[in-house]
């Protein structure tokens, strides 16, 4: 695939409406079935002016290809890494845009589509149906290495420092930011957003958040609505006593701040749920948490 075609549609200034009515098919360029259609009045479409970004390939642990997008200041180096973990939709055009976002800060940020061995989350209509048949097939195991294998990509750029690594991540992503800076040693801090902490385990997701606060690596802030009716409060409850009891520096210093009356997905600006007030305040947090955890 050639440079250009590598570029997603709305890295090429487009506005809103173009931008939601595209129909190419690079990563990040459109949004899920399910989520249609967006809220056009509040979606925020980053432009990628300065930057260097569109679709990458990354090369798995078992050899596959893995499409990833990727966004990063485009003169400079050294910049800071961040993993950008998928909704339960798949890198769709959020999701990118909030890789530029954190690119215009200066990081580099990469979000791989981590269900593409499973299938395609945006082409389905209907949301159970693509819990059943996409991400209740995915294992947290797999989806480790596949974050791994983003911070090998970027090392191999040459452009980011993979020392400086945070993770971050929106709802079944924000589950996976805790398990994957257990995972990494590497990990200096990470901001789950709204992510569920709690859960029965299973084969393909042996553990939840709220089991492996000993095993944190970075500190990480965690950010929940009040008004989830996804996640209860007396869960994200559960998960600061744990951090509590786990008695660690990087348990000890983490942090979980829950909005009051705020939904899920607060900070999905391309859904009836985004809160604008909320979602700027979380952005803020997550930036002045990555700065001074030395990402």
């Amino acid at each position: 695939m050639d440079g250009d075609r590598m570029i997603s549609l709305n890295e090429r200034g487009l506005s809103r409406r173009t931008a939601m009515m595209a129909t190419g098919t690079a990563l990040g360029s459109t949004f899920a079935l399910s989520v249609q259609p967006v809220q056009a009045q509040t979606m925020i479409v980053t432009p990628a002016d300065g930057l260097t970004a569109g679709e990458v390939k990354v090369k798995t642990k078992d050899g596959k290809e893995m499409a990833a997008y990727r966004a990063m200041p485009a003169t400079g180096q050294g910049f800071g890494t961040i993993l950008v973990v998928q909704e339960i939709f798949g890198v769709h055009a959020h999701i990118a845009d909030m890789c530029r976002r954190f690119a215009k800060a200066g990081y580099c940020a990469i979000a791989p589509e981590l269900y593409f061995r499973q299938g395609d989350p945006k082409g389905y209509t209907e949301i159970p149906k693509l819990i059943s048949e996409v991400v209740a097939k995915v294992p947290d195991e797999q989806v480790m290495g596949d974050l791994d294998a983003c911070v090998a990509f970027v090392k191999g750029e040459g452009k980011a420092d993979t020392a400086k690594l945070g993770v971050t991540g929106f709802c079944w992503g924000g589950r996976i930011t805790w398990l994957y800076d257990a995972h990494n040693p590497a990990v200096k801090a990470a901001v789950a957003w709204y992510g569920r902490v709690v859960g029965d385990a299973t084969p393909l997701t042996p553990k939840h958040p709220i089991d492996i606060a000993k095993q944190l690596h970075g500190p990480v802030l965690g950010l929940y609505g009040g008004a989830d009716s996804g996640i209860p409060n007396d869960t994200v409850d559960k998960m600061r006593a744990a951090l509590k009891a786990a008695g660690t520096p990087a348990a000890s210093k983490s942090e979980i701040i829950t909005f009051p009356d705020t939904p899920h997905a607060f900070n999905a600006d391309y859904r009836p749920s985004y809160r604008k007030e909320r979602a700027e305040e979380g952005w803020t947090k997550a930036l002045a948490w990555f700065k001074a955890n030395g990402v």
